[in-house]
Protein backbone atom coordinates (compact mmCIF):
# COMPACT_ATOMS: atom_id res chain seq x y z
CA UNK A 1 0.00 0.00 0.00
CA UNK A 2 1.49 3.53 -0.95
CA UNK A 3 2.14 5.97 2.64
CA UNK A 4 0.87 9.62 1.96
CA UNK A 5 1.12 10.65 -2.12
CA UNK A 6 3.89 9.15 -3.21
CA UNK A 7 4.60 7.15 -6.10
CA UNK A 8 5.94 4.16 -4.47
CA UNK A 9 9.95 3.08 -4.91
CA UNK A 10 10.78 6.44 -3.41
CA UNK A 11 9.84 8.76 -6.19
CA UNK A 12 6.43 11.08 -6.35
CA UNK A 13 3.64 10.06 -8.49
CA UNK A 14 3.35 11.17 -11.73
CA UNK A 15 -0.18 13.09 -12.19
CA UNK A 16 -1.78 13.66 -15.93
CA UNK A 17 -3.38 16.70 -15.34
CA UNK A 18 -1.97 20.33 -15.05
CA UNK A 19 -3.75 24.14 -15.39
CA UNK A 20 -3.66 25.41 -18.74
CA UNK A 21 -0.99 27.90 -19.00
CA UNK A 22 -2.93 30.72 -21.24
CA UNK A 23 -5.73 30.80 -18.45
CA UNK A 24 -3.15 31.59 -16.09
CA UNK A 25 -1.02 34.01 -18.62
CA UNK A 26 -4.68 35.93 -19.19
CA UNK A 27 -5.34 36.04 -15.85
CA UNK A 28 -2.70 39.39 -15.61
CA UNK A 29 -5.24 40.73 -17.86
CA UNK A 30 -7.46 41.84 -15.26
CA UNK A 31 -9.15 44.54 -14.02
CA UNK A 32 -10.64 42.93 -11.06
CA UNK A 33 -7.62 41.39 -10.62
CA UNK A 34 -5.44 44.28 -9.81
CA UNK A 35 -8.31 46.43 -7.74
CA UNK A 36 -8.40 43.30 -5.70
CA UNK A 37 -4.53 44.29 -4.82
CA UNK A 38 -5.20 47.54 -4.74
CA UNK A 39 -8.09 47.06 -2.34
CA UNK A 40 -5.91 45.15 -0.30
CA UNK A 41 -3.87 47.65 0.85
CA UNK A 42 -6.62 49.85 2.75
CA UNK A 43 -6.16 49.50 6.21
CA UNK A 44 -9.43 48.03 8.27
CA UNK A 45 -8.96 50.01 10.76
CA UNK A 46 -9.67 53.00 8.54
CA UNK A 47 -13.28 54.93 10.04
CA UNK A 48 -13.69 56.60 6.67
CA UNK A 49 -15.62 55.13 3.56
CA UNK A 50 -13.23 53.60 1.04
CA UNK A 51 -13.96 55.83 -2.20
CA UNK A 52 -14.70 53.48 -5.54
CA UNK A 53 -13.13 55.49 -8.61
CA UNK A 54 -11.71 51.90 -9.96
CA UNK A 55 -14.60 50.54 -11.65
CA UNK A 56 -17.46 51.61 -13.46
CA UNK A 57 -20.43 50.29 -11.76
CA UNK A 58 -21.95 52.95 -9.50
CA UNK A 59 -25.34 50.93 -9.13
CA UNK A 60 -24.53 50.87 -5.27
CA UNK A 61 -25.34 54.75 -5.26
CA UNK A 62 -28.99 55.94 -5.37
CA UNK A 63 -28.56 58.38 -7.64
CA UNK A 64 -27.79 56.18 -10.37
CA UNK A 65 -30.39 53.94 -9.44
CA UNK A 66 -32.03 52.36 -12.82
CA UNK A 67 -35.61 53.25 -13.47
CA UNK A 68 -38.59 51.30 -11.94
CA UNK A 69 -40.01 50.44 -15.40
CA UNK A 70 -36.58 48.29 -15.76
CA UNK A 71 -37.27 47.07 -12.17
CA UNK A 72 -41.23 46.18 -12.84
CA UNK A 73 -40.57 44.10 -15.98
CA UNK A 74 -37.89 41.92 -14.20
CA UNK A 75 -40.54 41.05 -11.61
CA UNK A 76 -43.22 40.82 -13.89
CA UNK A 77 -41.35 38.21 -16.61
CA UNK A 78 -40.40 35.90 -13.14
CA UNK A 79 -43.94 35.98 -12.07
CA UNK A 80 -45.17 35.33 -15.39
CA UNK A 81 -43.73 31.70 -14.72
CA UNK A 82 -42.94 32.13 -18.57
CA UNK A 83 -39.74 32.26 -18.16
CA UNK A 84 -38.31 29.41 -15.74
CA UNK A 85 -37.44 27.27 -19.23
CA UNK A 86 -33.95 27.00 -20.86
CA UNK A 87 -33.86 29.47 -23.75
CA UNK A 88 -32.84 29.12 -27.06
CA UNK A 89 -28.73 29.32 -27.49
CA UNK A 90 -29.01 32.39 -29.30
CA UNK A 91 -31.61 34.15 -27.48
CA UNK A 92 -35.60 34.48 -26.97
CA UNK A 93 -37.33 35.39 -29.68
CA UNK A 94 -39.25 38.55 -28.54
CA UNK A 95 -35.54 39.88 -27.15
CA UNK A 96 -33.79 39.39 -30.27
CA UNK A 97 -36.46 41.41 -31.80
CA UNK A 98 -36.58 44.07 -29.11
CA UNK A 99 -32.81 44.34 -29.32
CA UNK A 100 -32.84 44.42 -33.33
CA UNK A 101 -35.65 47.22 -32.90
CA UNK A 102 -33.82 49.32 -30.60
CA UNK A 103 -30.45 49.64 -32.61
CA UNK A 104 -32.05 50.35 -35.41
CA UNK A 105 -33.20 53.39 -34.31
CA UNK A 106 -29.90 55.19 -34.74
CA UNK A 107 -28.71 53.13 -38.61
CA UNK A 108 -29.71 53.54 -41.75
CA UNK A 109 -31.21 50.32 -42.28
CA UNK A 110 -32.98 47.79 -39.86
CA UNK A 111 -31.53 44.61 -38.31
CA UNK A 112 -33.65 41.73 -37.77
CA UNK A 113 -33.85 39.57 -34.96
CA UNK A 114 -31.59 37.04 -37.06
CA UNK A 115 -28.85 39.54 -36.62
CA UNK A 116 -29.21 39.55 -32.66
CA UNK A 117 -27.25 37.09 -30.69
CA UNK A 118 -28.40 37.44 -26.79
CA UNK A 119 -25.47 37.08 -24.45
CA UNK A 120 -24.20 37.22 -20.68
CA UNK A 121 -23.06 41.05 -21.10
CA UNK A 122 -20.55 42.13 -23.28
CA UNK A 123 -18.15 40.27 -21.80
CA UNK A 124 -20.05 36.46 -23.16
CA UNK A 125 -20.08 39.06 -26.51
CA UNK A 126 -16.39 39.25 -26.43
CA UNK A 127 -16.05 35.47 -25.55
CA UNK A 128 -17.89 34.22 -28.70
CA UNK A 129 -16.50 36.58 -31.46
CA UNK A 130 -13.22 36.20 -30.44
CA UNK A 131 -13.02 32.15 -30.01
CA UNK A 132 -14.89 31.39 -33.52
CA UNK A 133 -12.20 33.97 -34.91
CA UNK A 134 -9.37 32.08 -33.16
CA UNK A 135 -7.19 30.06 -35.91
CA UNK A 136 -3.30 29.36 -36.38
CA UNK A 137 -1.39 32.53 -37.26
CA UNK A 138 -4.20 34.68 -36.74
CA UNK A 139 -3.90 38.14 -35.31
CA UNK A 140 -6.33 41.19 -34.18
CA UNK A 141 -5.71 44.50 -33.44
CA UNK A 142 -6.27 46.07 -30.42
CA UNK A 143 -6.31 49.83 -29.03
CA UNK A 144 -3.62 50.96 -26.89
CA UNK A 145 -4.80 51.72 -23.97
CA UNK A 146 -7.93 49.53 -24.21
CA UNK A 147 -9.94 47.18 -21.82
CA UNK A 148 -8.04 43.85 -20.76
CA UNK A 149 -10.64 41.52 -21.31
CA UNK A 150 -9.68 41.79 -25.28
CA UNK A 151 -5.78 41.26 -24.57
CA UNK A 152 -7.45 38.40 -21.71
CA UNK A 153 -9.65 36.52 -24.40
CA UNK A 154 -6.49 36.70 -27.13
CA UNK A 155 -4.27 35.05 -25.01
CA UNK A 156 -6.67 32.42 -24.06
CA UNK A 157 -7.46 31.90 -27.69
CA UNK A 158 -3.95 31.71 -29.18
CA UNK A 159 -4.82 34.67 -31.33
CA UNK A 160 -1.33 37.65 -31.53
CA UNK A 161 -2.56 40.73 -30.87
CA UNK A 162 -1.09 43.85 -31.83
CA UNK A 163 -1.59 46.82 -30.76
CA UNK A 164 -2.49 50.48 -32.32
CA UNK A 165 -2.06 53.68 -30.50
CA UNK A 166 -4.81 56.29 -29.19
CA UNK A 167 -3.08 59.61 -29.37
CA UNK A 168 -4.25 61.94 -26.50
CA UNK A 169 -2.65 65.05 -28.26
CA UNK A 170 -5.75 64.55 -30.75
CA UNK A 171 -8.56 63.53 -28.14
CA UNK A 172 -7.79 59.54 -28.17
CA UNK A 173 -8.02 59.87 -31.75
CA UNK A 174 -7.35 55.78 -33.27
CA UNK A 175 -3.53 56.34 -35.07
CA UNK A 176 -5.12 54.95 -38.41
CA UNK A 177 -1.34 54.85 -40.24
CA UNK A 178 -0.32 52.51 -37.31
CA UNK A 179 -3.74 50.34 -38.33
CA UNK A 180 -2.61 50.15 -41.81
CA UNK A 181 1.14 49.62 -41.15
CA UNK A 182 0.15 46.69 -38.50
CA UNK A 183 -2.28 44.99 -40.32
CA UNK A 184 -1.23 41.85 -42.82
CA UNK A 185 -2.97 39.23 -44.21
CA UNK A 186 -3.62 37.21 -41.15
CA UNK A 187 -5.56 40.18 -39.92
CA UNK A 188 -8.92 39.50 -39.55
CA UNK A 189 -10.07 42.45 -37.75
CA UNK A 190 -9.76 45.75 -35.24
CA UNK A 191 -11.40 46.63 -32.50
CA UNK A 192 -12.62 50.21 -31.46
CA UNK A 193 -15.07 51.17 -28.28
CA UNK A 194 -16.74 53.92 -28.22
CA UNK A 195 -17.86 56.01 -26.05
CA UNK A 196 -14.34 55.10 -24.87
CA UNK A 197 -13.07 52.83 -21.75
CA UNK A 198 -10.41 54.27 -20.37
CA UNK A 199 -10.19 57.14 -22.14
CA UNK A 200 -13.40 59.05 -22.22
CA UNK A 201 -13.34 60.27 -25.25
CA UNK A 202 -16.38 59.74 -27.89
CA UNK A 203 -15.09 59.08 -31.84
CA UNK A 204 -16.68 61.79 -34.61
CA UNK A 205 -19.06 60.33 -37.58
CA UNK A 206 -15.82 61.78 -39.98
CA UNK A 207 -13.05 59.61 -37.85
CA UNK A 208 -15.50 56.71 -37.63
CA UNK A 209 -15.81 56.94 -41.71
CA UNK A 210 -12.09 56.87 -41.72
CA UNK A 211 -11.85 53.99 -39.27
CA UNK A 212 -14.15 52.34 -41.87
CA UNK A 213 -12.79 53.34 -44.62
CA UNK A 214 -9.52 52.01 -43.29
CA UNK A 215 -11.03 48.73 -42.44
CA UNK A 216 -12.98 48.20 -45.89
CA UNK A 217 -9.01 48.67 -47.70
CA UNK A 218 -7.52 46.38 -45.70
CA UNK A 219 -9.92 43.82 -45.74
CA UNK A 220 -11.39 42.86 -41.90
CA UNK A 221 -14.06 43.69 -39.94
CA UNK A 222 -14.44 45.73 -37.56
CA UNK A 223 -15.28 44.73 -34.14
CA UNK A 224 -16.83 47.81 -32.18
CA UNK A 225 -17.68 47.65 -28.17
CA UNK A 226 -20.39 49.83 -27.79
CA UNK A 227 -21.62 48.74 -23.87
CA UNK A 228 -21.78 52.94 -23.23
CA UNK A 229 -23.90 53.63 -25.88
CA UNK A 230 -25.47 57.16 -25.85
CA UNK A 231 -23.51 57.75 -22.42
CA UNK A 232 -22.13 61.02 -23.98
CA UNK A 233 -22.07 64.71 -22.30
CA UNK A 234 -19.74 66.29 -25.05
CA UNK A 235 -20.06 68.26 -28.17
CA UNK A 236 -19.56 65.14 -30.11
CA UNK A 237 -22.98 62.70 -30.34
CA UNK A 238 -22.74 59.17 -30.21
CA UNK A 239 -22.65 57.67 -33.54
CA UNK A 240 -22.58 53.68 -33.65
CA UNK A 241 -20.27 52.04 -36.40
CA UNK A 242 -23.19 50.08 -37.68
CA UNK A 243 -23.87 53.38 -39.89
CA UNK A 244 -21.04 52.22 -41.53
CA UNK A 245 -21.94 48.99 -42.35
CA UNK A 246 -22.42 49.05 -46.24
CA UNK A 247 -18.26 50.42 -45.95
CA UNK A 248 -16.84 47.67 -43.78
CA UNK A 249 -18.68 44.70 -42.28
CA UNK A 250 -19.64 45.57 -38.35
CA UNK A 251 -19.98 43.42 -35.05
CA UNK A 252 -21.42 45.50 -32.45
CA UNK A 253 -21.18 44.20 -28.94
CA UNK A 254 -23.32 45.91 -25.98
CA UNK A 255 -25.63 45.17 -22.95
CA UNK A 256 -28.15 46.94 -21.03
CA UNK A 257 -25.07 46.87 -18.25
CA UNK A 258 -23.88 50.46 -18.12
CA UNK A 259 -27.14 52.45 -19.94
CA UNK A 260 -29.32 51.48 -18.04
CA UNK A 261 -26.78 50.79 -14.48
CA UNK A 262 -26.88 46.87 -13.89
CA UNK A 263 -24.09 45.43 -14.63
CA UNK A 264 -25.23 42.58 -12.68
CA UNK A 265 -28.05 41.73 -14.75
CA UNK A 266 -25.58 40.35 -17.02
CA UNK A 267 -27.97 40.83 -20.45
CA UNK A 268 -25.73 41.74 -23.55
CA UNK A 269 -25.52 40.95 -27.57
CA UNK A 270 -23.78 40.28 -30.45
CA UNK A 271 -25.11 42.27 -33.24
CA UNK A 272 -24.33 41.97 -37.32
CA UNK A 273 -24.59 45.06 -38.94
CA UNK A 274 -23.23 43.82 -42.36
CA UNK A 275 -26.18 44.82 -45.35
CA UNK A 276 -24.04 43.44 -47.42
CA UNK A 277 -23.93 39.73 -45.90
CA UNK A 278 -20.37 39.49 -46.13
CA UNK A 279 -20.45 37.71 -42.82
CA UNK A 280 -22.96 34.95 -43.64
CA UNK A 281 -21.20 34.49 -46.72
CA UNK A 282 -17.72 34.16 -44.54
CA UNK A 283 -20.21 31.67 -41.99
CA UNK A 284 -19.04 34.28 -39.32
CA UNK A 285 -22.57 34.29 -38.43
CA UNK A 286 -23.30 30.69 -38.00
CA UNK A 287 -20.47 30.18 -36.30
CA UNK A 288 -21.21 32.18 -33.95
CA UNK A 289 -24.61 30.14 -33.41
CA UNK A 290 -22.73 27.46 -33.04
CA UNK A 291 -20.15 28.74 -30.50
CA UNK A 292 -23.39 29.60 -28.30
CA UNK A 293 -24.98 26.03 -28.61
CA UNK A 294 -22.06 25.03 -26.55
CA UNK A 295 -21.83 28.04 -23.97
CA UNK A 296 -24.17 29.48 -21.59
CA UNK A 297 -27.41 31.52 -21.75
CA UNK A 298 -28.28 34.66 -19.80
CA UNK A 299 -30.70 33.99 -17.36
CA UNK A 300 -34.11 33.51 -19.08
CA UNK A 301 -36.29 35.95 -17.24
CA UNK A 302 -34.08 39.03 -17.58
CA UNK A 303 -34.44 37.91 -21.70
CA UNK A 304 -38.33 38.43 -21.12
CA UNK A 305 -37.81 41.20 -19.47
CA UNK A 306 -35.33 42.84 -22.76
CA UNK A 307 -38.73 44.40 -24.36
CA UNK A 308 -40.55 46.08 -21.42
CA UNK A 309 -37.26 47.27 -20.24
CA UNK A 310 -36.47 49.13 -24.13
CA UNK A 311 -39.72 50.15 -24.79
CA UNK A 312 -41.17 51.48 -21.22
CA UNK A 313 -37.76 53.27 -19.81
CA UNK A 314 -38.26 57.08 -20.44
CA UNK A 315 -36.00 59.42 -21.91
CA UNK A 316 -36.37 60.84 -18.12
CA UNK A 317 -34.45 58.40 -17.11
CA UNK A 318 -31.61 58.71 -19.35
CA UNK A 319 -31.42 62.50 -19.22
CA UNK A 320 -30.84 62.22 -15.86
CA UNK A 321 -27.79 60.40 -15.96
CA UNK A 322 -26.61 62.15 -18.52
CA UNK A 323 -26.94 65.10 -16.35
CA UNK A 324 -24.98 63.27 -13.33
CA UNK A 325 -22.35 62.01 -15.71
CA UNK A 326 -21.59 65.66 -17.03
CA UNK A 327 -21.84 66.94 -13.55
CA UNK A 328 -19.13 64.66 -12.14
CA UNK A 329 -17.33 64.65 -15.31
CA UNK A 330 -16.52 68.59 -14.22
CA UNK A 331 -16.25 68.01 -10.84
CA UNK A 332 -13.43 65.37 -11.60
CA UNK A 333 -11.71 67.32 -15.02
CA UNK A 334 -11.70 70.91 -12.51
CA UNK A 335 -10.06 68.44 -9.72
CA UNK A 336 -7.12 67.39 -11.20
CA UNK A 337 -6.04 70.32 -12.95
CA UNK A 338 -5.33 71.38 -9.20
CA UNK A 339 -2.94 68.40 -8.54
CA UNK A 340 0.46 69.36 -9.75
CA UNK A 341 1.25 65.85 -10.35
CA UNK A 342 -1.71 64.82 -12.86
CA UNK A 343 -2.65 65.96 -15.69
CA UNK A 344 -5.60 65.33 -17.63
CA UNK A 345 -4.90 65.44 -21.83
CA UNK A 346 -8.76 65.65 -22.44
CA UNK A 347 -11.55 66.34 -20.88
CA UNK A 348 -13.80 63.67 -20.87
CA UNK A 349 -16.92 63.42 -23.00
CA UNK A 350 -18.79 59.89 -22.75
CA UNK A 351 -18.42 56.65 -20.85
CA UNK A 352 -17.25 56.68 -17.08
CA UNK A 353 -13.59 56.90 -17.35
CA UNK A 354 -10.60 59.80 -17.88
CA UNK A 355 -7.40 58.37 -18.43
CA UNK A 356 -4.36 60.99 -16.54
CA UNK A 357 -0.90 61.17 -16.70
CA UNK A 358 1.00 60.58 -13.36
CA UNK A 359 4.44 62.62 -12.64
CA UNK A 360 6.44 59.75 -11.16
CA UNK A 361 9.48 62.69 -10.57
CA UNK A 362 7.12 65.28 -9.08
CA UNK A 363 6.90 62.78 -5.87
CA UNK A 364 8.78 61.36 -3.50
CA UNK A 365 8.92 57.42 -2.81
CA UNK A 366 7.22 56.64 -5.26
CA UNK A 367 8.40 54.22 -8.19
CA UNK A 368 5.46 53.87 -10.58
CA UNK A 369 1.79 54.07 -11.24
CA UNK A 370 0.70 50.79 -9.26
CA UNK A 371 3.20 51.90 -6.03
CA UNK A 372 1.43 55.01 -6.22
CA UNK A 373 -2.27 53.14 -6.15
CA UNK A 374 -1.23 50.82 -3.10
CA UNK A 375 0.40 53.72 -1.09
CA UNK A 376 -2.65 56.38 -1.95
CA UNK A 377 -5.40 53.56 -0.55
CA UNK A 378 -3.29 52.89 2.30
CA UNK A 379 -3.29 56.05 3.43
CA UNK A 380 -6.24 57.60 1.99
CA UNK A 381 -8.57 55.03 1.36
CA UNK A 382 -9.32 55.70 -2.43
CA UNK A 383 -9.30 52.79 -4.84
CA UNK A 384 -7.83 53.81 -8.19
CA UNK A 385 -6.95 51.90 -11.04
CA UNK A 386 -3.15 51.89 -12.09
CA UNK A 387 -2.65 52.27 -16.21
CA UNK A 388 -0.58 49.27 -15.93
CA UNK A 389 -3.58 47.41 -16.05
CA UNK A 390 -4.20 49.16 -19.34
CA UNK A 391 -0.87 48.98 -20.59
CA UNK A 392 0.02 52.12 -19.32
CA UNK A 393 2.44 52.46 -17.80
CA UNK A 394 2.55 55.66 -14.96
CA UNK A 395 -1.11 56.52 -16.45
CA UNK A 396 -4.30 56.52 -13.93
CA UNK A 397 -8.14 55.54 -14.87
CA UNK A 398 -10.26 57.26 -12.97
CA UNK A 399 -14.18 56.56 -12.59
CA UNK A 400 -16.23 60.01 -12.00
CA UNK A 401 -19.65 57.56 -12.45
CA UNK A 402 -20.19 57.68 -8.37
CA UNK A 403 -22.12 60.08 -5.97
CA UNK A 404 -20.82 63.76 -6.27
CA UNK A 405 -20.50 64.22 -2.78
CA UNK A 406 -18.42 60.97 -2.84
CA UNK A 407 -16.36 61.92 -5.67
CA UNK A 408 -15.13 65.14 -4.60
CA UNK A 409 -14.10 63.81 -0.91
CA UNK A 410 -12.48 61.41 -2.72
CA UNK A 411 -10.91 63.41 -5.26
CA UNK A 412 -9.87 65.46 -2.27
CA UNK A 413 -8.12 62.54 -0.31
CA UNK A 414 -6.26 62.42 -3.84
CA UNK A 415 -4.78 66.12 -3.82
CA UNK A 416 -3.86 65.36 0.21
CA UNK A 417 -2.09 62.64 -0.75
CA UNK A 418 -0.06 63.82 -3.71
CA UNK A 419 0.81 67.20 -2.14
CA UNK A 420 2.01 64.86 1.13
CA UNK A 421 3.98 62.84 -1.05
CA UNK A 422 5.44 65.92 -3.38
CA UNK A 423 9.17 66.08 -3.63
CA UNK A 424 10.50 69.25 -1.56
CA UNK A 425 11.27 72.48 -4.23
CA UNK A 426 14.61 73.68 -3.85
Amino acid sequence: MESGGGGGCGGAKRWGFRPNAAAASAATWSVRGTLNKIRAAVPAGDARVAIPLGNGDPSLFASFRTPAAAEDAVVAAVRSAQFNCYAPAVGIPSARSAIAEYLSRDLPYKLSSDDIFVTGGCTQAVDAVFSILARPGVNILLPMPGFPLYEARSVFSGIDVRYFDLIPEKGWEIDLEAVEALADENTAAMVIINPNNPCGNVFTYQHLAKVAETASKLGIMVIADEVYDHLVFGSDPFVPMGVFGETVPVVTLGSISKRWVVPGWRLGWVAICDPKGILRETKVVDSIASYLNISTDPATFIQGAIPHILENTKEDFFNKIIALLRETADICYNAIKEIECITCPHKPEGSMFVMVKLNISCLEHIHDDVDFCKKLAKEESVIILPGSALGMKNWLRITFAIDPSSLADGLGRLKSFCRRNAKLRN
